[in-house]
């Protein structure tokens, strides 16, 4: 589907649906990126994944001075089949609007898991994962999870190219949101004239009618990425087991740009893992690792000369904290946490939560990461 949404001379591509039941939007000033799905069945779980399609399509003929687009698709799979309809509002955030009413279908092998509203995209390396060679500081469509859940909590959580499948999930009472993004948007960081992953979209998922009680999960299944070509995380509302034989899912999704949902507070804008200058000896250094997270925000900005801030970090029981600083940045004026993690079992993850505080108050989302196991 095409719109003038850089140019009214000029109709871009607004919307594409291409393969399986992936689809793809953009806005202004926007290049294709991460892709969205109609539904996920057993990412995780189950006897193996199935790639539900979308085989027919329907299009209300737009008037000449409509805002949006509407379609209606017919999504078919051996074990669910489902009625959708997409409201496409182009803009500089285009926005999707989905409605879906979904069958299970009544069959020998019952879904395990399914994923409402997934989102897919690319990371290959990056700020926190650097891939020696390549003359690009980073090359992903996307660099972080975005989880808006209980009682006000942010969750971020960088990305990684893992070296095996694995599988992250978070409980929550109540899923306000949850979204893939690309947060860092300048060129210097990707030096990539052709790709211009800075321009890739994010994307944030919010149901447009939340239950009171929303028992669900938020569930990443990250697979080791080789070439840029390669989707990596997979994102989406989880229902495991799915809650009925049939349901309605409304969801919206805007395509983020250079404007996009941050936390209130204050978030993390970089993720850097390494070591500088250090006097451990070689064997006690190999079973540490470091972290360099800044942060930014109104949250900080508003502070005064001198306050106290401190960072507050905790691992699993397969880690311990050393070392959490909290400092202010004079150079970016934001201010950096560094970690410094030591792993008990090497080939075995370690899950790592952080914020910064002052006094009682919480001044930034949860940083959220998973030492990858050796």
């Amino acid at each position: 589907m095409h719109y003038p949404l850089n140019n009214p001379q000029y109709k871009d591509e607004l919307v594409v649906f291409l393969g399986a039941s992936y689809f793809r939007a953009l806005g202004a000033g926007q290049q294709y990126g991460l892709s969205a799905r109609g539904l996920a069945i057993d990412t995780v779980g189950g006897s193996g994944e199935e790639f539900p399609r979308f085989t027919e399509f329907w299009l209300e003929r737009p008037a000449a001075d409509a805002k949006q687009v509407t379609l209606y698709a017919l999504l078919e799979s051996p074990r669910a089949a489902g009625a959708y309809r997409f409201d496409v509002v182009p803009g500089e955030r285009t926005v999707t609007r989905v409605q879906a009413r979904v069958f299970l279908r009544h069959t020998d092998r019952p879904v395990a898991t399914l994923g409402i509203a997934p989102l897919t995209s690319m990371f290959f390396f990056g700020e926190n994962q650097p891939r020696a060679g390549d003359f690009r500081p980073e090359v992903h469509d996307s660099d972080g999870l975005l989880i808006a859940g209980d009682a006000g909590e942010w969750l971020w959580r960088p990305l990684q190219n893992p070296a095996r499948i694995t599988t992250n999930s978070f409980a929550v009472q109540q899923l306000r949101g949850f979204g893939l993004m690309q947060r860092d948007r300048t060129f210097a960081s990707y030096e990539d004239v052709e790709a211009r992953y800075e321009r890739r979209p994010s994307a944030r998922c919010s149901r447009s009618a939340p239950g009171a009680r929303d028992v669900s999960s938020w569930c990443s299944c990250p697979r080791p990425t080789r070439r840029t070509t390669t989707s990596s995380p997979t994102g989406s509302r989880r229902s495991c087991p799915p809650p009925a034989r049939r349901w309605t899912s409304p969801t919206n999704s805007p395509r983020q740009g250079d404007t996009q949902q941050r936390p209130p507070g204050s978030w993390a804008a970089q993720t850097r893992r390494g070591v500088g200058y250090t006097k451990l000896p070689a064997n006690e250094l190999a079973a540490q690792v470091q972290y360099v997270v800044d942060f930014t925000g109104p949250a900080l900005d508003a502070l005064p000369a001198g306050a106290a801030v401190r960072a507050v970090a905790t691992a699993d029981g397969n880690g311990r904290v050393l070392e959490q600083l909290a400092y202010f940045n004079p150079a970016a004026k934001s201010w950096r946490m560094t970690l410094r993690v030591q792993r008990l079992d090497p080939a075995r993850p370690v899950e790592l939560r952080a914020f910064l505080q002052h006094d009682t108050h919480i001044l930034s989302e949860t940083w959220t990461n998973i030492i990858l196991p050796e």
